[in-house]
């Protein structure tokens, strides 16, 4: 081992950071990782990252403190360089983290891309986002679904949410429903993994993810990357499938690592161009033409449905939207607003006199969510807090916009309706047409890219 051991800080949110570090420095005797630091999900703080994961470099693991100490563990421990690893943040927030570390005397950096995508034995498709509520994850469905139509096994590898032990997350798989229950999944990793179960996907997920992609070639003719937190893919794509926001446009072009995710787009998904202005539509178009003019852009729609839209009509409602799209994905709106005004809600009900606990933290973290409740639940204690709040909450229905069935995991007290929505492709070209070009091996993209 290396006598002068470059000391560093990974700075992350129980992701990307945890693979950096799997990737690049577990093994590096040339380095020694002092501490991670973590930011956007709640209480992952004063964890360890645990010695069974972090290997013979960290006998006693690896400690993870709130990204509020970092300048002072900088300066404590003499730290020389600091990673920065986690996703869905502007640039402008990117190099204010740099000015921070660099005040403090060490270096700034970032890591990702090709040195950490880890090549499979076999075919990869991954779909990512420029932002966070792009419509990744009904992208991801539906990729799913047309690979299956011709006759593949597909097996999703989902981006990690390790919130609870990580020594007991390492490789997880989930085959059933019941699976869920057995890893005590959050709400966040429930509305991932569910769709996907429901229609016949094995799902595997956790944090040492060489062994994960290992396990999951095993049963699979096709792995499929489901990306999060517009992260880039954890593995080498063959096909990259990219979604982009028409309701912020722009953003494919100003947010990290978002912009990465559309230059290395085989093919770009324009989504919700239904709902969106036709000059945003625009804006987006051109952007995608002017810094990838080589990928294939499909048109698409999230049109909504809702299981019993009669009961809207005139109602004061609550809506309930997809958690990481309001905060760090920075909508102001969802499907269920959507469903509302297309089914004539009379008025929608501010939750924020209701709050409690947990929920109330997340307002003042993230004040401009407005009048909607996002569906929070990173632990327990979280999802009783977001039970609370919709029960003391003053209005005549609730209208719950998550991918999962939220009256399963929680006790609503007045009536309730779900909202659907899937991909809905517009004309031609398509994801159909893509993906049997690539069955045929006719579309091989981004890793003959990477190769060059």
């Amino acid at each position: 081992m290396a006598k002068n051991r470059k000391k560093i800080i990974i700075m992350g949110a129980a992701g990307r950071d945890f693979h950096n570090f799997n990737t690049l420095y577990r093994d590096n005797a040339d380095v020694e990782v002092v501490a991670f630091t973590a930011t956007q999900i709640p209480d992952i703080g004063g964890r360890k990252y645990p010695a069974v994961l972090a290997g013979k470099l960290y006998p006693k693991g690896i400690p993870i403190y709130d990204e509020k100490e970092l300048l002072n563990l900088i300066k404590k421990h003499q730290i020389e360089e600091v990673v920065f690893s986690y996703s869905d943040v502007p640039y402008q927030y990117v190099m204010e983290k740099a000015a921070y570390v660099m005040s403090a005397g060490a270096r700034f950096a970032v890591e990702g891309g090709a040195p950490t995508m880890i090549k499979s034995t076999k075919p990869v498709v991954a779909v990512c986002a420029t932002r966070t509520g792009s419509g990744k994850s009904q992208t991801t469905r539906k990729v799913a679904k047309i690979l299956q139509s011709l006759g593949k096994k597909v097996v999703a590898i989902r981006h990690p949410m390790p919130y609870g032990d990580l020594a007991k997350q390492v490789c997880q798989r989930f085959g059933t429903l019941k699976d869920m229950d057995k890893h005590k999944c959050t709400i966040e990793e429930r509305e991932e993994y569910e769709p996907h179960i429901v229609n016949g996907v094995v799902v595997y997920a956790g944090v040492d993810y060489e062994m994960i992609v290992r396990q999951a070639e095993k049963e699979a003719d096709v792995i499929l990357w489901d990306g999060g937190n517009n992260d880039m893919s954890f593995y080498l794509p063959d096909l990259q499938i990219t979604v982009v926001d028409p309701h912020r446009p722009g953003h494919e072009l100003s947010y990290y690592p978002g912009q990465n995710n559309l230059l290395l787009a085989d093919v770009v998904v324009i989504n919700k161009i239904d709902s969106a202005d036709p000059e945003d539509v625009m804006i987006v178009r051109e952007n995608v033409r002017n810094y990838n003019p080589d990928a294939v852009i499909i048109d698409a729609a999230s049109p909504v449905s809702v299981d019993k839209p009669e009961l809207i009509k005139g109602k004061k409602v609550l809506v309930v939207e997809d958690g990481p799209t309001l905060t760090h994905g920075e909508m102001t709106f969802g499907a269920g607003v959507v469903a509302a005004d297309k089914f004539g809600a009379a008025e929608l009900v501010d939750p924020r006199p209701y709050t409690v606990k947990s929920i109330t933290e997340t307002f003042k973290k993230y004040p401009d969510i407005g009048i909607l409740l996002p569906a929070m639940g990173y632990g327990n204690q979280q999802v009783k807090d977001l039970e609370t709040t919709i029960n003391k909450t003053k209005c005549d229905l609730v209208v719950i916009a998550t991918p999962i069935d939220l009256g399963k995991l929680i006790k609503i007290n007045k009536p309730s309706v779900r909202v659907f929505y899937d991909l809905q492709e517009i004309g031609s070209p398509n994801l159909t047409t893509v993906l049997q070009e690539f069955v045929d091996g006719k579309n091989q993209g981004t890793a003959k890219k990477s190769k060059k």
